[in-house]
């Protein structure tokens, strides 16, 4: 359910939220993430993204407030900072999904 009152301070940051989800990688390390918490080297490898470039994306994820943080040691670990936080694709991608259907057998006609 939406605030009472969407002021221009709470839709800033809504638009940060969204500007965090709009990198394909960085939906990538989201979708690697929902199977729990991962060390940076183990999202490299279920990402296929280099090190730098997964800092990078992990720097704005968790700035949004999209990702959290835990220091082990030298190790940095990274999870979903709210379960929640995929509905948003799962709507969409279902969305799309069924788009894509309608449209193949609009073709198949």
């Amino acid at each position: 359910m939406p605030p009472a009152r969407m002021t221009p301070a709470l839709l800033a940051i809504v638009a940060d939220r969204f500007k965090a989800f709009a990198e394909p990688a960085r939906l990538q390390v989201l979708y690697a993430l929902r199977s729990g918490e991962l060390s940076v080297s183990e999202l490299v490898e279920a990402t296929g993204l280099g090190q730098a470039n997964l800092s990078k994306h992990l720097q704005v994820l968790h700035a949004a407030g999209v990702v959290s943080r835990r220091k082990d040691g030298l190790f940095s670990y990274y999870a979903l900072a709210d379960g929640d936080v995929l509905k948003l694709c799962d709507l969409v991608c279902g969305r799309l999904d069924r788009e894509t259907k309608q449209r193949q057998k609009a073709l198949a006609r």
